[in-house]
């Protein structure tokens, strides 16, 4: 990500431009930063994870949302953009407008070579201080690998990853399961270099 402006903005500035933007912004403690775009194999696994979660939604109090959904950790004065969002029971939303979700059960990001780092660092304990959020998932693009955090009741965190076609990731957050095949369906892995 890259800085739009050296100048503080307020929260409200910043919602204010970015609900009339044509391009996506963070907000972090009065800076705005720019958000890249995706690449076609990213938007397909978003794509693919919305279809899968959403049916199994269609007769449950539970919402999915692609990263045009905001989420605000108010800790730290910060809006992001979660490439999927998963919420179930009552939504909570800083205003009226409906598009800053505060409640977000369920987090993944898709990792890109330029996000991963900051996805699985400061972005990951940002997000660990939303008290909503149970479980967090971040999904390799170039090669079969999802990777699991799950909070447990004294704020650790349990890892697991997946790393075959076969792997069904059972979501207990939202009570989903997310089977790796539907994920990767439709993606054309490329070489890329070794992920361990």
């Amino acid at each position: 990500m890259q800085a739009y402006a050296a100048q503080q903005i307020s929260p409200e500035e910043y919602l204010a431009g970015e609900r009339e933007a044509d391009v996506r912004h963070e907000y972090f403690a009065g800076e705005v930063f720019a958000m890249a775009g995706a690449s076609r194999e990213h938007n397909q696994i978003a794509a693919n994870i919305i279809r899968v979660l959403g049916n199994q939604f269609i007769d449950r109090p539970c919402s999915v949302f692609a990263s045009d959904m905001k989420v605000k950790i108010s800790a730290i004065r910060k809006y992001t953009y979660p490439d999927i969002v998963a919420v179930c029971g009552k939504e909570d939303y800083a205003d009226k407008k409906n598009d800053v979700l505060l409640n977000p059960v369920l987090l993944a990001e898709i990792l890109s070579d330029g996000t991963e780092a900051y996805d699985r660092g400061d972005k990951f304990s940002h997000y660990q201080l939303l008290t909503s959020l149970t479980e967090y998932i971040l999904i390799a693009q170039h090669c079969c690998k999802v990777e699991r955090f799950v909070r447990q009741e004294n704020s650790t965190w349990i890892y697991s990853i997946h790393q075959d076609m076969q792997d069904v990731l059972v979501l207990e957050s939202i009570q989903c399961e997310l089977p790796l095949a539907e994920v990767y369906r439709r993606v054309q892995f490329r070489e890329h270099r070794l992920i361990l």
